[in-house]
């Protein structure tokens, strides 16, 4: 087993639809998110087991690649997305203009100004925060892909790099992206952000 347990998180593609709150409206990949996703995991064949939200948009993908690399696969529910209320199913741009003052709002502070009918941020990084410790303990030592969204990666990535919540919104997490996180088996030791929207060696 080694000291290490890496685990990668890769964003699902684009969905139909296109870019929007989408949170638990439950698209599927269009055409052009198979092609993200196929492209950005390439041929590479190191990871031990995949980990996947339970949303049709990551979970489609995950199964293929589990087939294709003979690994086994876990849906985890609590890497869904967050919910976001009574903005789902709608573009940032239809949002500003029904709605810019809630919109530039929560951008600067979604602890202060939820989303109306939304998952508070701090229910969602909390949990976020108890399915990455799980996941941590259970897959200790190894190589993990997690299939998963935009919002799930900004909170690990805030919990890794003890990023205010106000700021989550700050990072970019594109479609098909990948990011690496190394974590030591000893708790007292520093994990670390090997890389963020990066190429797989």
């Amino acid at each position: 087993m080694s000291e290490f347990t890496v685990v990668d998180l890769l964003r699902h593609g684009e969905p139909d639809g296109g870019q929007k709150f989408r949170g638990s409206v439950d698209d599927p990949l269009n055409v052009r998110g198979w092609e993200q996703m196929r492209t950005a995991v390439g041929n590479y064949r190191e990871w031990e087991v995949i980990i996947s939200s339970p949303l049709i948009r990551c979970a489609a993908f995950a199964h293929e690649l589990a087939e294709r690399l003979d690994r086994p696969l876990k849906i985890v529910q609590a890497f869904s997305e967050i919910g976001f209320g009574v903005w789902e199913g709608r573009s940032v741009a239809e949002v500003h203009e029904t709605d810019p003052l809630a919109l530039g709002q929560f951008w600067r502070d979604p602890i202060t100004y939820p989303i109306p009918g939304g998952e508070p941020v701090v229910d969602f990084d909390r949990r976020i925060n108890l399915a990455w410790t799980a996941l941590l303990e259970e897959y200790r030592g190894r190589h993990v892909l997690l299939v998963t969204h935009g919002g799930v990666i900004r909170m690990v990535l805030r919990q890794l790099l003890e990023i205010p919540m106000q700021r989550i919104w700050r990072m970019e997490a594109p479609f098909a992206s990948l990011s690496r996180m190394r974590v030591h088996r000893d708790p007292e030791s520093e994990p670390h952000l090997v890389f963020h929207n990066g190429r797989l060696a």
